[in-house]
């Protein structure tokens, strides 16, 4: 009895959890499904469902989109709709940054990875999903995941302006990112 009991404590943190879900809301709405990858990236999945546990990402934006590239968002400190969002892109938890979790996982169309600086072992909330694959990512950034439903939703993101990505105006937002256990 004390073993299930075990069991079942542990299956329901969010190290446990398989997949989030998430919320859109802008030029693009609908849900995304997203398979996290425990196995091969397991700090960096369980970063992803905590914080999608405690809210902290409902209401972020995509401040960052390249047309043909990636989405990006998760900047849970400067990202949150209604703050100055010229600061999205530059924040983070208040948890510590992740040693990377490379592996040959390789950067296709709707795969998901950990934003970060120029150090690897940067990653901290952010996140990107692939329009199209980026082989060039391989190895250098960590794969947390990959986009299982709602790939059209992702492909409806608004897109930015420039070499960068930045998006002007009111950028579309996670309204609110879910745990599935």
């Amino acid at each position: 009895m004390r073993n299930l009991l075990i069991a079942a404590c542990v299956m329901a943190t969010p190290l446990a959890a398989s997949e989030i879900t998430i919320d859109v809301a802008g030029v693009a709405n609908g849900t995304i499904t997203i398979d996290l990858f425990e196995d091969v990236a397991p700090a960096h999945a369980e970063r992803i469902a905590t914080l999608a546990t405690e809210g902290a990402y409902d209401n972020v934006v995509f401040h960052r989109v390249i047309d043909g590239f990636m989405a990006q968002t998760g900047d849970v400190e400067f990202g949150k709709l209604g703050s100055d969002l010229r600061m999205a892109g530059r924040g983070g938890s208040s948890y510590p940054d992740l040693p990377a979790e490379f592996s040959d996982v390789p950067y296709d169309r709707g795969i998901v990875g950990m934003a970060r600086s120029q150090d690897p072992n940067s990653a901290n909330s952010q996140f990107f999903i692939m329009f199209d694959e980026g082989y060039f990512l391989n190895g250098q950034y960590t794969v947390v995941g990959r986009v299982t439903e709602g790939m059209n939703i992702v492909d409806a993101i608004k897109r930015g302006e420039g070499r960068n990505g930045a998006v002007l105006g009111e950028p579309d937002r996670m309204v609110s990112v879910r745990v599935v256990q």
